[in-house]
């Protein structure tokens, strides 16, 4: 499933739920030479792994729920083919015998002439043939195809009113569309109208790709008898590419296929709020506003989509998963962690085998007023944490930044466990002591103290503690020092530093 449906069916269950409406799951699969095995079970879960459920519509390859079925247009064909025939019978419709060949002359000829291309006007071969001719050539087994008879001019014009990109004036369908195949199914078009007639749709939301079909399916509705429904075309996708942009793709791009952002660990509501972000550029502020609420509290208004493409940018998502990462608890950080690492990282999942442990570990600067960030995605998650569990000293390159003389930072280590650290200090006695280290080796106890009067110390408590970070964990960057001495407990120390 490309991002592109996931975008749009998350907006058209919003939408739905917001107006005490219906979202259904209709599949559309008259055009039998596209069909996927397993297709329909694919879009259902795909979907459900989401958090978005149809009201109604299919729930497998070939059972569903609701009063409308069934919601299989492959199902449908008689269906398809009484609207046909009363097309027919009321001349708006008539068969057409033109084969590959005739139409690819046809095409060939309105090429010479510069004229567009189309089955239309003075090109339709068939249009007028007497019923009589059209019926013995049906009798006699000959392969025919059902087209429209528009009453559409070119020349005017509709006003279309989409709801999402205003007003839009297009020229009228002239163009003698198929409505049933050879096969005797219908094209989307013709089936879609019927559907969402019977179906009571009121709005649809779809890709402005189908944008220049509105006045052909506006004639159909009308030619039908129907009222037609409301249309909010959404404008695709997009990724920068050599400073301009194009459409995201599944072949090119492997963010563009939802499946990517399981495997590289995306947690379902990352994705969510992103989607969100692009729907409406509102929702950022709403949601820096309201840090605690439901995302299903925000109101989307499709008239706050964007008409042109919106850039979907992976490192603004992996900015959002961070903050949304940053809320979970550390028992909802393990649970989603260690249920992806059992499927796509084993090095992880054994890490994450002591849970007592674990949660310690993903409690670190969790569930206070400004918690960690630096959790994106749970392919990120073992880098970030493996120092915790093991402190490998041959392949860890230990950076002590301002501080590098080892004569000086084994004098610190030494001075710091033997005279400063007690297990039992809470954090402000201990970053006391830090202070008080730092001052009895020349340190300055403040940043401002050394600022002040960079000559008169060796550096501040900033150093000294960076030399303590780097000795126990092989990083210069890592979450609260206090918490991360806690959590590995003096034994654990006391093996890393008689490791030195």
């Amino acid at each position: 499933m490309h991002i592109g449906g996931l975008y749009q069916a998350f907006i058209a269950k919003k939408q739905a739920e917001q107006t005490q409406g219906v979202f259904f799951l209709r599949i559309e699969d008259t055009d039998q030479k596209r069909e996927v095995e397993n297709g329909i079970t694919g879009i259902i879960s795909a979907l459900k792994n989401y958090g978005i459920e149809p009201d109604e519509g299919m729930i497998d390859e070939e059972k569903w729920c609701g009063e409308y079925g069934p919601y299989k247009q492959s199902l449908r064909k008689e269906i398809y083919q009484a609207y046909a025939k009363d097309l027919l019978a009321k001349g708006l419709a008539y068969p057409c015998f033109c084969t590959p060949e005739d139409l690819e002359q046809i095409r060939s000829n309105q090429e010479k002439a510069k004229e567009r291309t189309g089955y239309f006007g003075k090109w339709t071969k068939c249009r007028n043939m007497p019923i009589e001719m059209a019926a013995d050539k049906i009798k006699s087994g000959e392969s025919y195809i059902i087209r429209l008879k528009s009453p559409g001019n070119p020349d005017k014009k509709i006003k279309h009113k989409d709801a999402i990109k205003g007003g839009v004036d297009m020229p009228e369908n002239d163009q003698d569309i198929v409505i049933i195949k050879s096969d005797g199914l219908p094209t989307y078009h013709f089936a879609h109208a019927i559907d969402d007639y019977l179906m009571g749709t009121n709005l649809v939301i779809r890709g402005d790709e189908w944008l220049p079909s509105v006045p052909l399916h506006l004639q159909l509705f009308y030619m039908l008898g129907f009222k037609a429904p409301k249309y909010a075309h959404i404008a695709p996708l997009m990724k920068t590419e050599d400073g301009g942009k194009r459409k995201l793709s599944k072949r090119k791009d492997p963010e563009a296929a939802v499946s990517f952002y399981k495997e590289e660990g995306i947690p379902k509501q990352s994705v969510k709020e992103y989607l969100m972000n692009i729907a409406n550029s509102n929702f950022e502020m709403w949601r820096k506003q309201n840090p605690d609420k439901s995302m299903e509290e925000f109101a989307f208004d499709l008239k706050k989509m964007g008409v042109s493409g919106a850039l979907f940018d992976m490192t603004k998502m992996l900015d959002v998963s961070k903050n949304v990462i940053s809320k979970y608890s550390k028992e909802k950080v393990y649970e989603e962690a260690y249920a992806w690492a059992e499927e796509h990282d084993e090095e992880l999942a054994k890490l994450l085998e002591n849970k007592e442990y674990s949660l310690k570990v993903l409690g670190i600067e969790r569930g206070n007023a400004k918690p960690r960030k630096d959790i994106a995605k749970w392919s990120d998650l073992k880098n970030t944490i493996y120092y915790m569990y093991e402190l490998d000293r041959q392949k860890t390159n230990f950076e002590y930044q301002n501080i590098t003389d080892k004569n000086e930072i084994a004098e610190i280590v030494k001075l710091y466990f033997e005279k400063y650290y007690d297990e039992k200090d809470n954090k402000q006695t201990w970053f006391d002591k830090m202070k008080d280290l730092s001052q009895e080796l020349g340190y300055a106890r403040e940043v401002k103290e050394y600022k002040a009067n960079p000559e008169g110390y060796k550096g501040h408590v900033g150093d000294i503690s960076t030399v303590i970070r780097v000795t126990l964990t092989g990083r210069s960057q890592t979450p609260d020092l206090y918490e991360i001495l806690q959590v590995l407990g003096k034994e654990e120390i006391t093996k890393r530093i008689e490791s030195l």
